[in-house]
């Protein structure tokens, strides 16, 4: 009976052999898909590059129609640069900053922007941390609250927030466009940087603690480093949303002195071919959220993988 047993394995062990052979004989993979896989790499970055350029045409388009003349946008594409060269100016940009309405904006823009970010980062880490780390009454009904207007959509307050701001005197102001930014920037930012902060290990706190740190020691010294990536990424997203929008803008700011998103709008309700003003003016107010972004890429990436990892 074992020896018919070791014969019938021996059998099966042969057959599962020659079947493997025949396998890496015929029905393996062939050499062009081996070579389409020891290329896939290459041919990612080509496609990777490929969709780069498409989405960067659109900026590349933007800048050199604001290096040509009204007339020469009229009459042909931008591309047209490509083979004459020689149309490229910089009057457009000479006509932009002698438009005091136009500069203003940038200014308004920035004013609002600015404090709109760094009032969320800076409260938005100060509840995330107690979130995280602080006990007190109702803390995990708080934070569900918080979770809610995650989902409450901004056209819902545009009524019952400008009767608001009306009465107290915030209609059409800087501050009014920065209170309503902030607010509505707190709940993703309490949101975030909670979920980060949560994952910091407990013991490397209770060290700080027994060191003699207090919660605000504890949270410049050790809770902000660690959170480096994710609260540059909140500013990045913050300053983004802020800089580019225009609902809020058209509704709560001061139509005499609008940021650039509106006042570009009325430019073109105004002079419909105003293209030497409206192109470069599109240009720097898309350069800017740029910038930012490409100056703090590194922390943004990190914040993102890490979120992601956790």
């Amino acid at each position: 009976m074992t020896s018919s047993m070791s014969t019938v394995g021996g059998g099966l062990g042969a057959a599962g052999r020659g079947g493997r052979a025949r396998g890496r004989a015929g029905g393996g993979p062939s050499v062009g898909a081996r070579l389409a896989a020891r290329a896939g790499g290459g041919a990612v970055r080509v496609f990777l590059v490929l969709v780069a350029l498409f989405w960067l045409m659109p900026s590349v388009g933007l800048l050199l129609s604001s290096l040509r003349s009204p007339a020469q946008i009229a009459e042909s594409g931008w591309w047209e640069v490509l083979t004459r060269p020689a149309q490229l100016t910089f009057d457009n940009y000479s006509q932009l900053l002698s438009n005091g309405k136009v500069m203003g904006s940038l200014v308004t823009t920035a004013a609002i922007t600015v404090p709109s970010t760094v009032l969320v980062v800076v409260i938005g880490s100060l509840a995330g941390y107690a979130f995280a780390w602080l006990d007190f009454p109702g803390r995990d009904g708080w934070f569900m609250v918080v979770v809610g207007l995650l989902v409450v959509p901004v056209q819902v307050a545009l009524i019952p927030v400008a009767k608001l701001f009306g009465a107290v005197g915030l209609f059409e102001t800087t501050a009014g466009v920065v209170l309503f930014h902030t607010a509505f920037g707190l709940p993703f930012a309490v949101f975030l940087l909670r979920n980060f902060f949560a994952e910091i290990p407990r013991e490397l706190l209770e060290a700080a603690r027994l060191d003699g740190a207090g919660e605000l020691r504890l949270f410049t010294r050790v809770v902000m480093p660690l959170g480096g990536p994710a609260i540059a990424s909140l500013g990045i997203f913050q300053f983004l949303w802020v800089w580019n929008d225009m609902l809020i803008a058209l509704i709560f700011a001061d139509s005499g002195h609008p940021p650039i998103t509106v006042a570009l709008q009325q430019e073109v309700r105004q002079f419909g071919n105003n293209i030497d003003v409206l192109a470069p003016g599109a240009f720097l107010s898309m350069v800017v959220p740029l910038i930012v972004f490409f100056a703090f890429q590194r922390q943004f990436v990190s914040g993102v993988m890490a979120g992601a990892v956790k």
